[in-house]
C-alpha cells in the first residue's frame, strides 16, 4: 500500500523491550503480539503484519445454576412489555407512548399521607424522634388500625396481622413457608408471580409447551362462560390454592356464594387458600371483601393485601398480610409461628416512614381521600369499558376493579399487544402472559393520568372503527 513518507504505520511486535523494530520478520511467535506505532521509511513501502486475536474466556465458579429459575420461560412478564415499549421508542423515538399495561399508579398521593411521612421523616432528624429497628411484623398502632379498618367483626386480631413492604413481597415469603414439596392450584388466569414463585421454589415439574403450562400446577380455567369462578368439581385437590378477588388481570370478583363453594373445597380437602385482596375497595358490587367474611376461612386460608392501588404507594411499598391462629399445618403447628419465623430471618420490617404513611392512611381523612383516588381511576375504567363496548368487543371486567379485561376472539395476544403499540403507540398487556386461560384477551389498565385515557381511547376508536 502507499503511505505518506514520516508517517506512522503499525507493525506487530513481541514486547517493547525485544522487538526488533527493523526486521519485523525476526519476532518470535513464543511471545503475544501487539501493535505499536514507528516512523516508516521514506521509501513509502511497508509491510502489514496481521494481528493475532486473543479469546478471552470468561472465568466461571463452581457453582451449579438453581435448575428451578431455568424453567422459567423468557422474562417475568412486566418487564419484558418494558423492554418491548423501550424498543419500540428506539423506533419512532418522536411518539407519544402511552402506558396502559402495567398497573403502576400514577395519581399523586393525598396530602394527608405524604404529610405524615414528611412529618415521622423530619423526627427522625430528632433525639426524641429519631428510631432504628422496628419490629418485623409491623408496628402495633398501624397492626391496630388495620385490623380496625378492614376486619372489624370477623374475629381478626392484632397478632394476626404482618405489616410489610407488599403483598407480591410476602406471596414469596409464604412460599418459602410452605417449601417445595408442596401443590398448588392457581386461577387461570392469574397474577403471574404466584406461579413463577412456585416454579423457583421447586414446586413444579418442567414446562409443557404443547399446553403452555408447568406440570404439577392445578390450572382452574377461568372463563366469560363459568363467570370467571372456576368450576371447583373439576379440580383436583392441591395444597396450596392461590385466590385473587378482585381477580388480577380478568377484574371479576367472586360473590359471597362462590367463596363459600372455595373455603368449603379447601376444608374438604385439607387445603390453606392464599388470599390475594389487593383490589377489594376497587369493589362496587355487594361481594365480600376479605376471605374472613366467609364462615369457616380463618381454618383455612391467609389474606395478603397492599396499599398500592389505593393510596398510590407503588413505589413507598406497605402491605400486610393475614395469618389468623386458627390455620393449623398437618401436626397441628400454627401456621403464623413458621411465617413469623421467614419473617423475622428474612425481614427487617417495613419502613418507618411507610408504616407512618399506612398509619395516616387508616384516619378518617385518609379513607375519604384513598376512595377519592379510587374513584377517580373506577371514572378511568368507566371510560376505557364504554369504548370497547361501542367498538362491538366483548368486555370484561371493570366494575369492581381497575382492569379492563377485552376479548379478541380467534387472535394471538402478544399479535394484538404488538399491532396496538405499533398503530397507536399504547401499552397493553397480552392477556396469554397471565397463563394460557388469557390467550385472546388484552388487559386494559385503568392507571393512567385522565388526559392520557381518553387519548388513548381515542385512538382505540382510529384503530377498529
Amino acid at each position: 500500500m502507499s503511505v505518506i513518507p514520516n508517517t506512522h504505520v503499525p507493525i506487530s511486535v513481541q514486547s517493547s523491550t525485544s522487538a526488533f523494530l527493523g526486521q519485523p520478520n525476526k519476532l518470535s511467535t513464543a511471545f503475544r503480539a501487539r501493535n505499536v506505532w514507528i516512523p516508516a521509511k521514506k521509501s513509502g513501502i511497508c509491510k502489514c503484519v496481521a494481528t493475532p486475536s486473543v479469546e478471552k474466556t470468561a472465568y466461571t465458579t463452581k457453582v451449579a445454576r438453581n435448575t428451578n429459575i431455568g424453567k422459567l420461560q423468557a422474562g417475568y412478564l412486566f418487564p419484558e412489555i418494558a423492554r418491548r415499549k423501550a424498543a419500540h421508542l428506539l423506533k419512532y423515538p418522536d411518539a407519544q407512548v402511552i402506558s396502559l399495561g402495567i398497573g403502576d399508579t400514577t395519581e399523586p398521593i393525598p396530602e394527608v399521607i405524604t404529610s405524615a411521612m414528611a412529618k415521622k421523616a423530619y423526627a427522625l432528624s430528632t433525639l426524641e424522634g429519631y428510631s432504628g429497628y422496628g419490629a418485623e411484623q409491623g408496628e402495633k398502632p398501624l397492626r391496630a388500625a388495620i385490623c380496625s379498618a378492614y376486619y372489624a367483626d370477623l374475629g381478626i386480631e392484632q397478632g394476626d396481622v404482618f405489616v410489610s413492604d407488599g403483598a407480591k413481597c410476602d406471596i414469596s415469603r409464604l412460599q418459602v413457608v410452605f417449601g417445595s414439596n408442596v401443590t398448588i392450584a392457581v386461577q387461570d388466569p392469574s397474577y403471574p408471580a404466584y406461579v413463577d414463585s412456585s416454579v423457583i421454589m421447586g414446586q413444579t415439574g418442567q414446562y409443557q409447551k404443547d399446553v403452555e403450562k408447568f406440570s404439577n400446577i392445578e390450572y382452574m380455567r377461568c372463563t366469560p362462560e363459568n363467570g370467571f369462578f372456576p368450576d371447583l368439581s373439576t379440580v383436583s385437590r392441591t395444597d396450596i390454592i392461590f385466590f385473587c378477588s378482585p381477580n388480577n388481570p380478568t377484574g371479576a370478583a367472586a360473590s359471597r356464594e362462590q367463596l363459600t363453594q372455595l373455603v368449603q373445597f379447601a376444608k374438604k380437602n385439607g387445603s390453606i387458600i392464599v388470599y390475594d385482596s389487593a383490589y377489594a375497595m376497587y369493589m362496587s358490587d355487594d361481594y365480600p371483601k376479605s376471605i374472613f367474611e366467609i364462615p369457616g376461612a380463618k381454618e383455612v386460608a391467609i389474606e395478603t393485601a397492599s396499599f398500592s392501588k389505593y393510596a398510590g404507594f407503588t413505589g413507598v411499598r406497605l402491605g400486610w398480610t393475614v395469618v389468623p391462629k386458627e390455620l393449623l399445618f398437618s401436626d397441628g403447628f400454627p401456621v403464623a409461628k413458621d411465617f413469623n419465623r421467614i419473617v423475622c430471618t428474612c425481614f427487617n420490617g417495613a419502613s418507618n416512614i411507610s408504616q407512618a404513611g399506612g398509619l395516616a392512611c387508616l384516619s378518617l381523612e385518609g379513607l375519604e381521600a384513598m376512595q377519592e383516588v379510587i374513584g377517580f381511576y373506577k371514572e378511568n375504567t368507566n371510560i376505557i369499558m364504554e369504548t370497547f363496548d361501542s367498538l362491538g368487543f366483548k368486555v370484561y371486567g371493570g366494575k369492581n376493579a381497575p382492569y379492563v379485561w377485552v376479548h379478541f376472539p380467534g387472535q394471538s395476544s402478544w399479535d394484538v399487544f404488538s399491532e396496538i403499540l405499533e398503530k397507536t403507540h399504547v401499552v397493553t398487556t397480552p392477556g396469554s402472559g397471565f397463563g394460557p386461560g388469557g390467550e385472546g384477551f388484552v388487559r386494559v389498565s385503568a392507571f393512567g393520568h385522565r388526559d392520557n385515557v381518553v387519548e388513548a381511547c381515542r385512538r382505540f376508536k382510529q384503530l377498529y372503527k
